[in-house]
């Protein structure tokens, strides 16, 4: 799954906007992102990793690597998990 699709879902459930999340990034990694900034890094497929955990950690997620099953599917749903 495109991690543009995992950021969607994960913000829709967390119930905040990117927008939201990156002001909270911002503040608590005093980092200065823009919203244009992160959405054309997301579209683009080039968010770093770092990124990505910092935006996870700011709406109460956890990025988790998870072994994929014997059929060698990954179970998608699972990659992100809420930690509330």
């Amino acid at each position: 799954m495109p991690i543009k699709k995992e950021i969607k879902i994960a913000l829709a459930e967390a119930d905040i906007t990117l927008t939201d999340a990156i002001k909270i990034k911002n503040d608590k990694y005093k980092s200065s992102d823009t919203l244009q900034n992160v959405s054309n890094k997301i579209r683009g497929g080039t968010l770093k990793y770092d990124d990505a955990e910092k935006i996870a950690d700011c709406i109460g997620y956890n990025i988790v690597w998870q072994k994929k099953n014997e059929s060698g599917e990954q179970n998608w749903k699972s990659i992100i998990k809420y930690r509330g």
